[in-house]
């Protein structure tokens, strides 16, 4: 797979729900931080969002489609001048009826859903993203969007049978797409992950190391994939990534030695002699120093009975 196929494939992204918010006149709404990643699309009229993070509110036009970066509050009105509301009526309204109305709708209307993720190291997907996602209507690119949405809004407002299934099929085709299109287009991407995949050089190298994680990668060999000089990669990777190449490939192997470890009952050792370690130890030393527990904390904290029970308590807390 490709680089952006693996770490979605590895964080597993998963729709915690999917509602839709139609409004009219006057209002302002602020709504809570939250885990994963928000998707909303306007599918009728416009609004304003102001984002922890962000310096002044954006205007999100009919067609367009945001995501909100991990941990943010955001504020939601149809004038950035009013002053916002306590959000819990909308979230409520959602949770019961999947499509909260005020003022009686029919001149706003937007459509959301939200990514939780499994595992522990959904960062290397956060860290690479700016506050919002924006993916305006105006932008070609945007329209590849506009069947998956129509259909997205239909589910919402004439459920069928099948219909929580669909949403969340096209909710995670969205959010790949978005993803993509922001690779592809978006001139404004902070140093890190994204930022260096963008670049057509060091993404080849980051395509190899995904390809061949166990491969002993030298310094060299990384920079005859990517078609420069040793000095040249080295320098490049560390100014678009934030960080040396070496410390790029140990990350990912530990984060594919993480989805194992959390999803698979290999033994240790045979995770680390396929990963290309040398010894038991020399890998738990590297896991260690990166997730910041030990192989066997990490595979008793993230198996699949662990994580569900944490998936359970958050969604008991009610928070959407």
């Amino acid at each position: 797979m490709d680089p952006l196929s693996d770490v979605l494939s590895l964080i597993e992204p998963r729709s915690q729900f999917y509602a839709g918010f139609d409004a009219a006149g006057d209002w302002s709404f602020d709504f809570p931080a939250h885990q994963g990643i928000k998707f909303t699309a306007m599918m009728r009229g416009a609004c304003w969002g102001i984002a922890d993070g962000l310096e002044q509110p954006v205007r999100f036009e009919e067609g367009d489609c945001f995501l909100l970066n991990g941990g943010r509050r955001i504020v939601l009105s149809s004038d950035p001048s009013l002053p916002p509301q306590d959000a819990t009526c909308i979230l409520n309204a959602v949770t019961h009826d999947g499509v909260a109305v005020h003022n009686g709708g029919g001149e706003v209307f937007l459509i959301c859903g939200r990514f939780d993720f499994s595992g522990s190291h959904a960062a290397v997907l956060f860290d690479a993203l700016p506050p919002i996602v924006n993916i305006p209507r105006a932008s070609s690119q945007a329209e590849v969007l506009r069947w998956s949405l129509d259909q997205w809004a239909s589910e919402l407002r004439d459920p069928r049978p099948g219909g929580a299934l669909m949403s969340i099929h096209l909710a995670h085709l969205m959010l790949v797409q978005v993803l993509r299109l922001f690779l592809a287009a978006s001139s404004e991407v902070p140093k890190g992950w994204f930022l260096a995949l963008k670049d057509r050089q060091i993404g080849a190298a980051i395509g190899a190391m995904h390809a061949e994680p166990a491969r002993s990668w030298t310094l060299e060999e990384l920079a005859r994939v990517a078609g420069v000089s040793r000095t040249v990669f080295a320098q490049r990777f560390k100014a678009l990534a934030g960080h040396t190449a070496m410390d790029y490939l140990t990350r990912w192997r530990m984060l594919v030695a993480a989805d194992r470890l959390g999803s698979g009952d290999e033994s240790v050792a045979a995770i680390a002699f396929s990963l290309g370690y040398a010894s038991e130890s020399a890998f738990s030393t590297a896991f260690k120093r990166t997730m910041s527990c030990s192989p066997t904390q990490y595979r008793r904290r993230w198996s699949p009975a662990a994580a569900d029970a944490q998936h359970q308590h958050r969604g008991q807390r009610g928070s959407p």
